[in-house]
């Protein structure tokens, strides 16, 4: 196929994935304010800060997972012009927002009794619990943004989630000005403070996004015409086939890096406050090919629900080589900058110096992060997600975790092995994941 079919079909998928890459380091960099302002208050703090948002984030990948049919069969709708039907996958998409969300914080809450069992610090256990419950109450209304958010772009209007996110990541920080170090007559609340401002700034986010679909001319078509109507069992059903597997490979991921975190925690908390700056970075810098991966799943949704499969390979191999050059560029920033970030964040010198050493490690990893997460979004697109998921499985399950494990404890590496496990993991899910997408987009396979 003629390159010049990849570069056509980058275009509209770069002009998709621009304010959805923007949104995306929006929420990021919430957590990075938050981890810098934390910082600033001490690194005990930043340590219970990045335990609590180990376990978040679990929770809140699994949900991203059960929200990602949203866009793939709103994107499959729209494509096959059926704009009543993309409607129907909103109201049932936020109505599994809404459940995965409440059940979600339930168990949050009940692992809150029983935090003592991963092993942490007492210094940590100490101040952890009231961050860590306020940031697990955001859960539900992190999920119904996710879900509107996603109706949005693959509706092609991804501006105004861009701005709503960027206005939040704006209130976050006012917030956490106000309650971390008590400004403005409120009492100064360190930790707590932070949990406070997330979970006001991500509840008004979602609110305001859905006021403006509600009243926005452009998706009116699109629109639930009433949301007490009776659901489809046939449509939770499809919902639920991608979701599941896409909840899962995205688990298995998440989980490898929380249980890092975790055995990172056995070694100490100077150990556990770099883990959180390395880790807090690599996220970052992991948000740009996620917002390309998740253009390029709408984008490949789209076209095979227009019955334009010859255009599946250019759209997920055009993606997938800007992915490589753009995570190139940070593997570069991480491994010249690594003293400059960290200092950012904390002034010990201690943490400091293991989080260089970290952040060396995740330039090597950034490559293979971003060509797994394009790879596997590109594959969910064409509604192929339980082999994948399997690969994500022994990718971080069998070959990550055991690895760093080995590498940290027995082979006396401590932090820095455990984070070369986790590069072994991801470069085994690039390989496979690309092999099987480019199987499954070769011409004869269309």
């Amino acid at each position: 196929m003629p390159s010049s079919d990849y570069l056509r079909e980058l275009r509209p998928t770069l002009a998709l994935a621009a304010p959805i890459v923007v949104g995306q380091l929006s929420q990021m960099l919430m957590g990075v304010t938050d981890s810098v302002m934390i910082g600033h208050a001490g690194t005990v703090p930043l340590a219970a800060s990045a335990f609590g948002g180990n376990i978040f984030n679990i929770f809140y990948v699994f949900g991203i997972g059960w929200m990602i049919p949203v866009s793939i069969f709103v994107s499959r709708a729209r494509g096959a012009g059926e704009p009543a039907e993309a409607a129907e996958y909103l109201r049932h998409g936020l109505a599994l927002a809404l459940v995965i969300g409440v059940a979600e914080f339930a168990v949050m809450a009940l692992l809150a009794t029983q935090l003592h069992w991963f092993g942490q610090p007492p210094e940590v256990l100490a101040i952890v619990t009231p961050f860590y419950l306020l940031f697990a109450a955001s859960i539900v209304p992190v999920l119904v943004y996710l879900a509107l958010r996603q109706f949005a772009e693959a509706m092609g209007h991804p501006w105004v989630p861009m701005f709503i996110m960027l206005a939040g990541v704006g209130l976050n920080a006012l917030l956490n000005w106000i309650f971390i170090y008590g400004r403005l007559g409120m009492p100064a609340l360190g930790l707590t403070g932070a949990g406070i401002s997330t979970l006001v700034s991500r509840t008004l986010g979602a609110l305001v996004i859905f006021l403006w679909l509600t009243r926005y001319p452009a998706i009116r078509e699109a629109w639930p015409r009433s949301w007490r109507g009776a659901f489809s069992r046939e449509r939770f059903r499809r919902m639920l086939g991608l979701g599941a597997p896409a909840a899962g490979m995205l688990l298995f991921e998440t989980t490898a890096f929380a249980f890092s975190g975790i055995m990172v925690g056995w070694l100490g908390t100077v150990p556990l406050a770099a883990h959180q700056i390395a880790i807090t970075c690599a996220s970052f810098a992991f948000m740009v090919p996620l917002g390309l991966s998740i253009a390029a799943g709408m984008r490949m949704s789209r076209a095979a629900g227009a019955g334009e499969r010859h255009r599946l390979r250019p759209i997920a191999f055009g993606i997938t080589a800007l992915g490589v050059v753009v995570m190139a560029v940070f593997a570069l920033v991480f491994w010249i900058g690594g003293d400059f970030i960290a200092r950012r964040f904390v002034h010990d010198a201690a943490v400091i110096a293991l989080a260089v050493q970290l952040l060396g490690v995740a330039a090597v990893f950034q490559l293979a992060d971003g060509v797994q997460v394009i790879a596997a979004a590109a594959l969910r697109g064409i509604m192929d997600a339980r082999i994948p998921a399997v690969m994500t499985l022994v990718a971080y399950w069998i070959i990550a975790l055991p690895l760093g494990y080995g590498l940290g404890f027995p082979a006396g590496h401590g932090a820095a092995g455990i984070w070369v496990g986790i590069a072994g993991g991801l470069a085994f899910a690039a390989v496979f994941l690309v092999a099987r997408l480019a199987r499954l987009t070769r011409p004869a396979a269309a």
